[in-house]
């Protein structure tokens, strides 16, 4: 990560505490707010916003938001990627979640890039942030001819709690089909370092940590955690083609894995990619860094993104 020495001691030191699952049932609010406060600083990125993107609206609400930066040289309709941030399901925003690389490496590449804001819980549930994710969508579909992109030819990306609601939108066409889409619209996905694919398993053997903010977004319910699970819903049909990044977190490894399997059962075309890191400095850095040419996944995305634009 690129942070001064003290923080990396700060983030080393806090990570080691909170990782530390032996706490008494008191302290357990207290040590996931510590984690918040911790992921908010690590997967915050200080840099100037890109300059050059555009703003627009796709619903009523502040948070249905999205900045789009437009393909560089581009002789034609581009494709497009859609980010959509982490944070949680409860905090996060395309100003300081997306990376500083993204909106700058993508362009670059000849695609369109836009990082999109959802409303948040509690005040939405994840089935409202899932439905932002297809109205986003929608609403770049609807400006595709004034915008330079190209309408067939869309991925969504996502980091995190980002990477669960692009993974459940790309399996559970309910969402796009409430935005007038369908699977059709979606060329590819790809869901990075989640670890919420199957919801009812993380709740049961996920981090200690997290629990709380599980059963905040997923509540009791064993059919709703189910429905908003992308494992449970990636029988076919699907979005057509997945790349799944991870670094090696335990949980988001076993996830990743069980969804790869799903998704293949149910005829989508997947692939992996298994890099370095671990922990929260690991999650936060393959979001932060992704699209810095001399990081390793980037050069995976990229030509990940060439085989399914030259289909």
């Amino acid at each position: 990560m690129r942070c001064p020495r003290p923080f990396v001691g700060f983030v080393a030191v806090t990570a080691f505490a909170v990782a530390s699952i032996a706490v008494p049932a008191p302290f357990a609010d207290g040590r996931e707010r510590l984690r918040d406060r911790i992921m908010e600083r690590m997967g915050a990125d200080n840099a100037p916003k890109v300059p050059g993107s555009e703003t627009i609206s796709y619903g009523a609400d502040p948070l249905q938001a999205l900045d789009i930066w437009r393909a560089k040289g581009a002789k034609g309709p581009a494709p497009l990627i859609v980010f959509v941030h982490g944070g949680g399901w409860k905090r996060g925003d395309k100003d300081n979640a997306t990376g500083r690389f993204k909106a700058v490496h993508y362009p670059g590449q000849g695609y369109a890039f836009a990082s999109i804001n959802y409303r948040l819980v509690p005040a939405a549930k994840v089935e409202q942030q899932a439905a932002d994710v297809a109205g986003a969508v929608r609403a770049l579909v609807d400006r595709a001819a004034a915008l330079g992109i190209d309408r067939r030819r869309i991925v969504l990306m996502g980091h995190s709690a980002g990477a669960h609601l692009v993974a459940l939108v790309g399996t559970d066409e309910r969402y796009l089909k409430g935005a007038g889409l369908s699977f059709a619209d979606i060329a590819g996905v790809i869901p990075i370092d989640g670890a919420a694919y199957d919801v009812p398993a993380q709740m049961s053997d996920g981090p200690p940590i997290m629990q709380k903010t599980y059963a905040q977004a997923f509540g009791t319910d064993p059919a709703r955690q189910k429905a908003l699970s992308p494992t449970a819903q990636a029988v076919a049909p699907n979005a057509p083609a997945f790349l799944l990044l991870y670094v090696q977190r335990p949980d988001g490894v076993r996830q990743a894995k069980a969804l790869g399997a799903a998704l293949e059962k149910g005829g989508s075309r997947v692939e992996h990619g298994s890099f370095p890191g671990e922990g929260l400095k690991g999650h936060a850095e393959i979001n932060r860094s992704l699209g810095d040419p001399g990081y390793a996944p980037t050069g995976a995305v990229d030509a990940w993104l060439k085989r399914l634009f030259a289909r």
